[in-house]
């Protein structure tokens, strides 16, 4: 693939993201707390997680380690922090959720899935094939920026992840209204952590896929955090009337 086809198809992907935007301010996906049956078939839920998020590793590597550039220090650095993120993300989190016999419908796995297949293809096609960041690269201020970024929003998402798991005892069911840290400002800081991550991966890349990767991720997680908003709203009649959904202050 050349890098102009390449380019086309990353700028195609960003416009699918916008449509789908748009399509989840109106359609909330069922998984979670708004699962449902009428969506099809179902999977266990932490089994459904892996599956979604494990592959984009895979990909991701085989594009790296079969492309044509001699991988650097600093790509490896780089893809080192996609990798711990997506671990953390494929095999622990799953594994510390605590909703046995919980379900997600087998057609968002898929969904899930198909994303992290080309998300992994466009950052793994990229680094294996276009671009080979120098030593230099590291003292830059996009990269000291972005990483500084990232591991900020790591760190909320983990944290944040944390409390949420907290909330149930193992065998518990039902819900409980989150408390504390950036809780007290939004509804899911554990999103917005995640969009924060990502930002700063895109500045400490400064690069097309890393930016198509940011733009996703604000486009999915957005409207998740309303509808996560809107569904404690109308579970909790006590819920704190001045927290947001994902943007402190804002939205």
């Amino acid at each position: 693939m050349t890098f102009e086809n390449y380019t086309c198809f990353v700028y195609g992907w960003i416009a699918l993201a916008v449509i789908i935007f748009f399509v989840l301010m109106f359609v909330t996906a069922p998984y979670g707390r708004h699962t449902k049956t009428t969506w099809g078939p179902l999977i266990d839920n932490r089994l459904g997680w892996m599956l979604m998020e494990i592959f984009v590793l895979l990909v991701l590597f085989w594009f790296v380690f079969t492309g044509k550039n001699q991988q650097s220090f600093t790509n490896i650095l780089i893809i080192s922090f996609f990798a711990f993120h997506y671990f953390n993300r494929s095999i622990i989190f799953p594994l510390r959720l605590k909703t046995k016999g919980k379900k997600m419908p087998v057609v968002i796995t898929l969904m899930g899935l198909t994303f992290n297949l080309v998300n992994g293809f466009i950052i793994g096609y990229y680094l294996g094939n276009f671009k080979i960041y120098e030593r230099e690269w590291l003292s830059s201020l996009p990269f000291i920026t972005g990483t500084i970024i990232f591991f900020a929003g790591l760190t909320v998402n983990w944290w944040s992840d944390g409390i949420l798991i907290g909330l149930r005892k193992y065998g518990e069911s039902g819900y409980k209204i989150p408390e504390g840290k950036l809780f007290h400002y939004v509804s899911c800081p554990n999103l917005m952590g995640e969009i924060i991550e990502w930002c700063g991966f895109a500045i400490l890349t400064w690069s097309l896929p890393g930016l198509a990767f940011f733009i996703w991720t604000f486009c999915n997680l957005v409207p998740r955090a309303i509808s996560h908003h809107k569904w404690y709203n109308e579970k909790f009649e006590n819920y704190p009337k001045h927290r947001k959904a994902v943007i402190p202050f804002v939205i």
